[in-house]
């Protein structure tokens, strides 16, 4: 198998990560469209793709509250009882926060969005499936993108999101919004700037979805276009438990989606979970623009009587090129332990001040003050990731969690799936973005269903880096 090697090698990408904007390739003139003759005032216009349970819940609210600095003006669902209650959603906090009304277009079709010259920026909150697509789209039509992790279904996938982003010169931010977490970010610091000793081993601790499901096939409901949430995976037939709850019940119409637990869509726990904490882990090591070099993983998958077929209890052991060893199980506490040779600091979810966030073996370890610490990484405005991907727009820079770093983390869990998958151990080149195993590396990508994907749209653009990532479908 020949190299997916981009015309922009890793090697460079390395040296530049941590330079200024200006170095990253962003323009140093803020867009007419986005500044315009009322700079700085300007507003941002924004479209939701997709309106979902994250669009409900943490999407679009983390948007609204901004309504000086940006307004969601278009949405678009390809359920359209779910478009109509982002509409819904949208204008009533306008409403409320503006007093004032502020219409909002829906769209069966999002690409009628990203056809919009009005349209500065797009969130995708769609099903992990319909990720890679929607942004390469967006980004070869000049659109900022804020994308919920993980960033692809595939590490091919990814590779060639990223490239795209870069060539675009977008602003990016994935939904890994740990990053913009007060406890998150200490732990981080403290780890880059050696307060714990020499990094040793990193323990990630991640959830697991149950077996069941119902795999009867039903009638599609009337408000869906099921071809087109399909997109770019087989056609099959519909039944409730595939796609997302079809109720007019508010308590059960956002609940947890059956695509979270079928391969199809997701890879599960391990990319859904993992995409934060390995992202976390890559922050704290200081690997977010590199990636483990072996795998040796295993997992339960459930039997045939299972609709749902992602995988069940699991463990996996990456080993990266500095010798730290990082462990990923349903078996340890939900969060990340960063393990040096003079102690260790703990961190997972909840209060940024609540000890049970963030403690350590000793005190101490975390009472280092700021001005000690050299290294300093990227503080998101607030503590609010969204306020950053906006800031990140209006200045042309990078935001906390760009493309190349989303794909970097998600593709250490896609490495674990595939080993998990093959059970046996692999040894995986960060730098070619291959497996030492032919089998292994039969599956950094997946098959498109035309005129779906993310590789037919890139095919189609006459994007230029098309033909040397594609080598990676061969």
């Amino acid at each position: 198998m020949k190299s997916n090697r981009s015309n922009f090698s890793r090697r460079q990408f390395l040296k530049l990560a941590g330079a200024s904007a200006a170095v990253m390739g962003f323009p140093t003139i803020i867009p007419a469209r986005v500044l315009g003759a009322g700079a700085p005032g300007k507003l941002i216009q924004i479209a939701q793709i997709g309106c979902g349970r994250i669009a409900n819940d943490m999407d679009m609210p983390g948007v609204l509250k901004h309504p000086q600095r940006a307004r969601i003006v278009a949405v678009a669902d390809f359920d359209s009882m779910r478009a109509e209650l982002g509409r819904r959603k949208i204008e009533q906090s306008y409403e409320k926060s503006l007093s004032q009304t502020v219409a909002v277009k829906t769209y069966g079709d999002y690409r009628e969005i990203i056809a919009r010259p009005d349209i500065d920026a797009v969130m995708i909150s769609t099903p992990d499936h319909w990720h890679a697509q929607p942004v390469v789209e967006a980004a070869l039509a000049g659109k900022d993108i804020y994308v919920q992790k993980p960033l692809s279904m595939t590490i091919a996938e990814g590779r060639l999101v990223s490239d795209v982003v870069r060539a675009q010169k977008r602003a990016l931010q994935i939904g890994s919004q740990q990053r913009s977490t007060a406890q998150f970010h200490r732990a981080c610091e403290l780890v880059r700037n050696g307060v714990i000793g020499k990094l040793k081993s990193i323990q990630i601790g991640l959830p697991i979805d149950p077996p069941g499901g119902n795999a009867m096939a039903m009638p599609v409901p009337a408000s869906l276009n099921y071809d087109a949430w399909l997109g770019c995976t087989p056609h099959v037939p519909y039944t409730e438990d595939r796609v997302h709850p079809q109720t007019d019940d508010p308590k059960r119409i956002f609940g947890r989606p059956g695509w979270l637990r079928l391969n199809t869509y997701t890879c599960g726990m391990i990319t859904g979970w993992g995409s934060h904490h390995v992202d976390i882990s890559h922050w704290g090591m200081g690997a977010e623009y590199s990636g483990p070099v072996a795998v040796d993983a295993k997992a339960q998958w459930p039997g045939r009587d299972s609709f749902w077929d992602v995988h069940g209890k699991y463990s996996a052991r990456l080993t990266y090129a500095n010798g730290v060893i990082a462990t990923i199980s349903d078996e340890l506490p939900n969060g990340v332990r960063f393990e040096g040779e003079d102690g260790w600091i703990w961190v997972t979810r909840g209060a940024a001040d609540s000890a049970k966030s963030l403690h350590a073996s000793d005190p101490k370890l975390l009472a280092v003050p700021d001005a000690e610490l050299k290294s300093k990484l990227h503080r998101s405005p607030n503590w609010d990731h969204h306020l950053d991907w906006l800031e990140a727009i209006q200045a042309r820079k990078e935001a906390t969690t760009n493309a190349e770093t989303g794909h970097r983390s998600n593709t250490a869990c896609l490495v674990s799936w595939i080993g998990m998958k093959l059970g046996r151990p692999l040894k995986w080149d960060p730098e070619k973005e291959q497996f030492n195993d032919d089998e292994a590396n039969r599956m950094l990508h997946r098959p498109e269903r035309e005129p779906y994907g993310a590789f037919n749209v890139a095919r189609k653009a006459g994007f230029k880096n098309f033909k040397t990532l594609r080598s990676t479908r061969a």
